[in-house]
């Protein structure tokens, strides 16, 4: 049932009032670049607005309700992602009380205590490392839970309020903790290695608290859902996501590497190493660069990595500066210098397979999506004597063209990378691959759904047209009805084919 019939706003992540009879809720028109917080009630459909926000590209989103359904809990995020403030907004006159401190960095609201007195929360306010904390509502006080220079994202409270849990992201791989909401060390919950969270709404816990709902994945085994039995200290799963032909014992796992890039910094990937490679420096390898900028390459279930691995490709998967995971610092240094430094890390994660000596160094292709997408399309124009192949999926090739076409809270979180683009706009040429595609050697291959609006289809077809004027070698898959990825099953296998046989063709 549709209870909004509003085509032209997007209503999203709703969470039911304590007494069921309203919804709090994300509210976004398409043509706006804020997202506001909403309250829908069910008898009516009426939806009003708690918020009303004036600065562009601001993002508020729902934490929590009072446990008397007076108040909404929300965050209020700057289009940096940098600065996330903590609200409380009285639902019937929609008054507006600032709980956290004010413009100091990150305070983001994951879930409110059963009594309503306490917030758990992340914050950056440890040397610009995220860690989870508690913030009493009446005194302001803030009680933190951990302290490391990883990243950690609070969860839940228990429903008797006596637990916390939180995700330790260490290096891309995480792990859950259950900790005493008074104050001591948390307890590890004994999941398989790779990626694990809790999930649920407004919970992971079951409604007694004895179990926890969480999923896990890791490079061999895609996404489940599991229980936890905390006294027991047991998992059980309970979904099977993967085909019965798919045996996880045949896939390589990921392993974790660090190496120096071109001044000295310190850069951590995942690396996929094919069994039984003889160390003759013949092999093929292949870089991964994610997503974002703002991202983190994770131990998930890569379709990609995993096809080209078990095909005999060397795959790693680095975390160049900009990637979030490794504290504010090293997620700032690249701005205004998108295709620089962070390109250089990718540029030195070829030069790790080489030296590894089982890559050949004539021998290594680049592929991604979006940024992952900009990023082969800006080595292989920028740096053209490191790669032998390219695939692109919807990979931005014009930042100045793109930030008059895209979603207007898009447009603000571009500029906050590359800075004011009438002013600053020979940052954007400087990083944009068109400038730089002429100089391309490697084939190139190019992904595209015919529907995104963040990478619209006239970009892919540009760097197409320059790539065929200037007499390189490139082609093109357009994919019917797809955005910014690709939903449907039968494309996904797809463009996973046509990567492996772009790579096997130019690469073997």
């Amino acid at each position: 049932m549709n209870l909004t019939a509003t085509p032209e706003v997007s209503e999203s992540d709703p969470l039911f009032s304590p007494d069921g009879k309203m919804l709090a809720l994300d509210y976004k028109p398409t043509s706006a670049s804020v997202t506001d917080v909403a309250v829908l009630d069910l008898a009516t459909r009426a939806v009003r607005k708690l918020t009303a926000d004036k600065e562009a590209g601001y993002t508020w989103d729902v934490a929590g309700w009072s446990p008397d359904g007076k108040y909404v809990f929300a965050n209020r995020e700057n289009p940096a992602q940098t600065q996330v403030e903590i609200h409380r907004l009285d639902v019937s006159s929609g008054a507006d009380v600032l709980l956290s401190p004010a413009g100091t960095g990150k305070f983001q609201a994951s879930s409110v205590s059963p009594d309503g007195a306490t917030i758990l929360l992340t914050s950056d306010q440890k040397g610009g490392y995220d860690n989870a904390a508690l913030l009493d509502v009446a005194t302001r006080k803030l009680t933190w839970a951990t302290n490391l220079e990883w990243e950690v994202s609070s969860e839940d409270f228990s429903p008797d309020g006596k637990w916390i849990t939180y995700q330790v992201n260490e290096n891309g791989q995480a792990d859950v903790f259950v900790a005493p909401a008074a104050g001591g060390a948390g307890r590890r919950l004994e999941l398989p290695r790779g990626l694990n969270g809790t999930v649920g709404v407004p919970s992971a816990f079951s409604p007694g608290g004895e179990r926890l709902l969480v999923t896990h994945q890791s490079s061999t085994t895609p996404s489940d859902y599991w229980v936890y039995e905390l006294a027991s200290n047991r998992a059980t799963k309970l979904s099977r996501s993967a085909l019965a032909s798919l045996d996880a014992a045949v896939l390589p796992e990921t392993q974790v590497v660090t190496y120096k890039s071109f001044d000295g910094t310190m850069i951590s990937a995942l690396l996929w190493m094919p069994f039984n490679l003889e160390r003759n420096g013949k092999n093929p390898g292949v870089v991964l660069p994610h997503g974002g900028p703002t991202g983190q390459s994770v131990d998930t279930f890569s379709r990609t990595a995993a096809a080209l691995a078990s095909r005999g490709f060397v795959v790693i998967a680095p975390n160049v500066r900009g990637s979030t995971g490794y504290g504010l610092a090293f997620q700032k240094m690249n701005y205004q210098d998108l295709g620089g430094g962070d390109l250089q890390d990718e540029v030195w994660a070829a030069k790790l397979l080489a030296a590894t000596g089982y890559v050949d160094p004539k021998k290594i292709g680049i592929t991604g999506g979006s940024y992952g997408g900009y990023m082969t399309l800006m080595a292989l124009g920028k740096t053209p004597d490191v790669w032998a192949a390219g695939v692109s999926q919807f990979g931005i090739v014009d930042w100045y063209t793109m930030l008059q076409h895209e979603d207007p809270r898009l447009q603000e979180y571009e500029k906050s990378l590359l800075g004011d683009p009438v002013k600053d706009r020979a940052v954007y040429e400087n990083a944009s691959p068109i400038k730089y595609l002429a100089n391309a050697k490697a084939p190139l291959l190019v992904l595209q759904g015919e529907n995104d609006i963040r990478v619209p289809k006239e970009e892919a077809e540009q760097v197409v047209d320059i790539l065929k004027k200037a007499g390189k070698t490139v082609d093109a898959k357009y994919y019917p009805a797809e955005g910014h990825g690709f939903q449907k099953r039968e494309n996904q296998i797809d463009a996973v084919k046509r990567l492996v046989e772009w790579m096997e063709k130019y690469l073997k």
